[in-house]
């Protein structure tokens, strides 16, 4: 997700994530449960690693980059952008561990004995670390020749998936990760979300950037089914055009019902599994007037929806005569969003860069610039991983944060930040490479039409100019 705001739901108990924070209740109608909140940057002491340059490394803003439960629910797990991997028990709810990893994580998940916990990187690595030792070191286990954006495991820990940002899904034994039982080769674009269906252990479903839900038969390799979003969106949709990734993946076993988010749009997609003729079958699309965060499916109740809305921040679905759709009133959902509203700074205050879809922020550009290109504020970025590239960021004046410009970028989470700045009213200028008006050379990849520029700083975009109106950070 471009915000950093998240769902985690297992049996009655339900997490929600925004910043450096997460709180965790429970959806049952009691008002006897505890309220249990962590910010992780009271956790221990981050790594002091220096960078290439010699210079003290990217601490981090302490930022939960992903997290997940345990399939009883006695643990759960978060990694955050200081790089650490932080161990809880649920019951009741107690930080076990904290430890570091190497790289800043894309995806972690446990073992379905929940003996270890595996952890994806962003340099295409996967660790394992120990449950029942929470103190003790990660195990490199395998690695992919780029950026890891999810990890799964089969019910029965015989197999680890993993996908990248190359369009593949690998199967990998878990005894011995270095040998490759098949891989899932079909898609044309970044592989997102992957997810075993828990009832029907040999199926797993993947989505990309390439607009498509499918399904596969994973220790063949085989693709059963599958489907394009393309197809299910109104020739009207503002975001028709545009390049989206799933952020969420969630089933509900006793109906077979599978919901899909997709990043920058605001609606969710349900689809019905067919195991038996092995095909997924279309049967509504949710939509939303808010930004959806995160999704959830609750067995025996329903869909739970974090949006951005601070009066009505979780909203719960349930079928009707075969629809779903909101549920009018509901004494659980009250009582989570109360919590939620008297915790709202956690949710918007650092997710900055979360402005998607039109309406979000203001969009004007300079008089003379194409009217079809839109500036977006930009998320935090780690500046390391654009030295390499010999760029050069800069902040804004009057601003804490970067400006981005939302491109197509191949990971699903982030945009790609502008670099830029100037003396005086802030305009950007996209030159390839060179410098002009006070304002240092960039590169990014522009959401709107107009020609192809050349290879800037490593980069092909498309430049033109643009004024930046509204930056809240």
């Amino acid at each position: 997700m471009a915000s950093s705001a998240g769902l985690a739901l297992c049996g009655q108990t339900l997490v929600v994530r925004g910043g450096s924070r997460f709180l965790a209740t429970s959806t049952a109608s009691s008002d006897d449960d505890v309220l249990f909140a962590y910010d992780c940057s009271t956790a221990a002491e981050k790594s002091q690693e220096k960078g290439e340059d010699g210079q003290p490394a990217d601490k981090g803003s302490d930022t939960v980059l992903a997290s997940t439960f345990s399939k009883s629910g006695t643990y759960f797990a978060l990694t955050d952008d200081s790089k650490r991997l932080i161990l809880f028990r649920t019951k009741p709810w107690q930080c076990l561990s904290v430890r570091t990893v190497v790289r800043r994580c894309t995806a972690l998940t446990f073992t379905a004995s929940e003996e270890k916990l595996l952890v994806a990187d962003k340099s295409g690595d996967v660790y394992s670390f120990s449950v029942l030792e929470p103190q003790g070191c990660g195990k490199l286990e395998l690695g992919h020749l780029s950026m890891l954006l999810d990890v799964a495991v089969s019910p029965d820990d015989c197999y680890v998936l993993t996908a990248d940002r190359d369009e593949k899904i690998r199967v990998s034994w878990a005894a011995a990760p270095h040998s490759i039982e098949s891989f899932c080769l079909g898609h044309t674009e970044f592989v997102s979300r992957i997810f075993v269906v828990p009832d029907h252990p040999e199926l797993l479903l993947s989505a990309s950037g390439d607009r498509t839900l499918r399904l596969w038969e994973y220790r063949s390799g085989r693709e059963l089914h599958c489907c394009h979003l393309t197809s299910l969106q109104e020739p009207a949709e503002p975001w028709g055009d545009e390049r989206f990734a799933a952020s969420r993946i969630t089933y509900r076993s006793q109906d077979g019902c599978v919901a899909l988010l997709c990043d920058c749009i605001p609606a969710v997609y349900v689809f019905q599994l067919d195991a038996a003729r092995q095909q997924l079958v279309y049967r509504q699309r949710l939509t939303f007037r808010h930004r959806v965060w995160d999704i959830a499916f609750e067995e025996g109740r329903g869909l739970w929806v974090l949006q951005d809305h601070r009066e009505a921040p979780l909203v719960l679905c349930r079928p009707v005569g075969g629809q779903w759709q909101a549920a009018p009133e509901d004494a659980a959902v009250e009582k989570v969003s109360a919590h939620l509203r008297g915790n709202w700074a956690m949710l918007e205050g650092k997710n900055v860069g979360a402005a998607c879809f039109p309406g979000d922020i203001q969009n004007r550009p300079r008089p003379g610039a194409d009217p079809r290109l839109r500036y977006t504020v930009g998320s935090r970025f780690s500046e390391q991983g654009y030295r390499k590239r010999g760029m050069r960021p800069c902040p804004l004046q009057k601003a804490s944060g970067w400006l981005g410009h939302r491109g197509a970028d191949p990971h699903p989470h982030w945009e790609r930040p502008v670099w830029a700045c100037s003396s005086q009213d802030h305009e950007l200028h996209g030159n390839q490479g060179h410098s002009r008006g006070g304002v240092h050379p960039f590169a990014f990849r522009a959401a709107g039409a107009g020609p192809q520029g050349g290879a800037g700083n490593g980069w092909a975009f498309t430049w033109s100019v643009g004024r930046l109106v509204s930056l809240e950070c």
